[in-house]
C-alpha cells in the first residue's frame, strides 16, 4: 500500500468552504493515457502532472461534480 502527503498547493480554504478536505487519489498503470481519458470524458485538469521525486508521478483532476481526485504512476525515476 502507498500514501503520502503533500505539501496544499493554495491558500487553505476559508471555514465551511466544504474544500478542505482529504483528497482520494488513485494508482494508475500509465499517467498519460489516464489523464486523456479523464479529459476526453469531461474531466478537468487542477493541478498538473509533477514529479514526486523518486516516487511517482501525481496530479489533480476535478470530476462532472467539481471534487478533486488524483492519479499517480509509481515511477522511482520520476524527478
Amino acid at each position: 500500500m502507498r500514501g503520502g502527503l503533500l505539501k496544499r498547493p493554495a491558500p487553505t480554504p476559508p471555514l465551511q468552504s466544504g474544500t478542505n478536505a482529504y483528497v482520494c487519489s488513485m494508482e494508475v498503470k500509465d499517467y498519460d493515457t489516464t489523464a486523456a481519458s479523464i479529459l476526453k470524458n469531461g474531466g478537468q485538469i487542477a493541478l498538473p502532472k509533477f514529479a514526486v521525486p523518486g516516487t511517482c508521478w501525481q496530479g489533480y483532476f476535478l470530476d462532472l461534480d467539481h471534487n478533486t481526485f488524483g492519479i499517480f504512476q509509481v515511477d522511482p525515476s520520476a524527478k
